[in-house]
């Protein structure tokens, strides 16, 4: 079995080392020469889904080129620190420094603080975001992998980034606020209320108080993360979001169940928590996202409750949660080596890039270096350098 991830892993390197880390991504069709935002909403938000389904790769033909992703290099950056502090080769230092640097200077500017975005406009039904408008996700994201890169370095700069990543967070994203706690925006666009996005804001703050130790900044942490918990349904899921509005909520159940509980958890390392409802909320969490969103084989179902497609996104978040949160079950750290393991044998070219997705009765081999190839890339890293500590 570990033969197999090594020889998965040394091949998904080699193919995202010789593309330069660059690619496309399911969500990058309004970067098209073809004037969809002008057409109005719809014609956006429409484009955007279809070419997220097409398994035939137009993007050359309407001017989509490959490009680097903010998010991407936050991934990567983790990856590479996380590999260096494992091997001390030098090799994989370099590689996370260019990643560093990149992400040093190519931030989004005209906020309070450091900040990413995504390299291309998204629309939905609901809102609009353009090209490099930054999001608690992306800077999220993009903080995990300069807080791995300053456990190697200590490097006092990326703690500064980090803090002022922390600026951009409290300034410019609006917080929702109730009677269980608070939630932060998305994007500086709207405010709303996103549990996974609100958590991964939560982290960089969480991230700055262990920096600081401001007291201010731990008890936000608190009250976002009581936000969250509360909305945890009695089976142990989460849904996605909740309308401020109406108060109904979106009941999306994917991928974004391990980001919720990885959230929690790095919150609670980070901050010192020790509260038992927290674990309260992590274990019946973990025992959901075990037993009702993946398959014992390791490969994982859709949105709940639909089976298809296969989404690699999925499958690598999967490996990630059941790595790091292995402490909660004796079954969860074999149970990443599974999904690996299926991942692997189903959804990797021979070229080392991961598949997109499995449909019922064909696969969408388009290679996306966020969506997929980083992601997964991450996902192998955490694997193998984690080590198995429950017997």
């Amino acid at each position: 079995m570990q033969n197999n991830i090594e020889v998965s892993f040394s091949k998904l390197k080699t193919y995202i080392e010789k593309e330069n880390f660059k690619g496309y991504d399911p969500y990058d069709t309004l970067n098209s020469w073809i004037p969809f935002k002008r057409l109005g909403k719809w014609p956006a938000v429409i484009a955007t889904q279809i070419q997220k389904r097409n398994p035939i790769n137009i993007r050359p033909l309407i001017g989509i080129n490959k490009e680097i992703n903010p998010k991407a290099f936050g991934l990567l950056l983790q990856a590479y620190s996380m590999l260096y502090d494992k091997t001390k080769d030098k090799t994989n230092l370099t590689q996370a420094t260019y990643f560093y640097h990149y992400l040093k200077e190519n931030y989004s500017k005209g906020y309070s603080g450091h900040a990413w975005g995504y390299n291309f406009p998204w629309a939905s039904p609901v809102k609009f975001v353009d090209s490099f408008v930054p999001s608690s996700v992306v800077t999220g994201f993009v903080c995990r992998g300069l807080w791995q890169y300053y456990q190697i370095t200590k490097n006092e700069e990326t703690a500064e980034i980090i803090k002022s990543a922390s600026e951009f967070i409290l300034k410019d994203l609006k917080v929702y606020t109730d009677e269980t706690g608070k939630c932060i925006s998305y994007t500086p666009v709207m405010q709303d209320v996103c549990y996974n996005s609100s958590l991964l804001a939560a982290e960089v703050l969480a991230m700055t108080y262990s920096l600081t130790r401001e007291h201010s900044l731990k008890e936000f942490c608190l009250e976002l993360v009581d936000f969250v918990i509360k909305r945890q349904n009695s089976d142990g899921k989460w849904n996605y979001s909740e309308n401020i509005i109406t108060r109904k909520e979106r009941e999306q159940v994917d991928f974004h169940q391990g980001y919720i509980l990885e959230s929690i958890c790095a919150i609670k390392d980070l901050i010192n928590v020790n509260d038992e409802k927290w674990d309260q909320a992590i274990i019946p969490g973990l025992d959901f996202y075990y037993h009702k969103q993946f398959f014992q084989n390791g490969r994982s179902l859709w949105r709940l409750p639909a089976e298809y497609p296969v989404d690699i996104h999925n499958q690598a978040q999967g490996i990630i949660t059941f790595s790091k949160l292995q402490k909660f079950n004796k079954e969860y750290f074999p149970f990443a080596n599974k999904i690996a393991e299926w991942t692997i044998e189903n959804m990797q070219a021979k070229d080392g890039h991961f598949y997109y997705r499995n449909l019922k009765y064909f696969k969408n081999k388009i290679s996306y270096m966020r969506w997929s190839q980083a992601w997964m890339f991450l996902a192998l890293t955490t694997l193998r350098y984690t080590k198995n500590e429950v017997s």
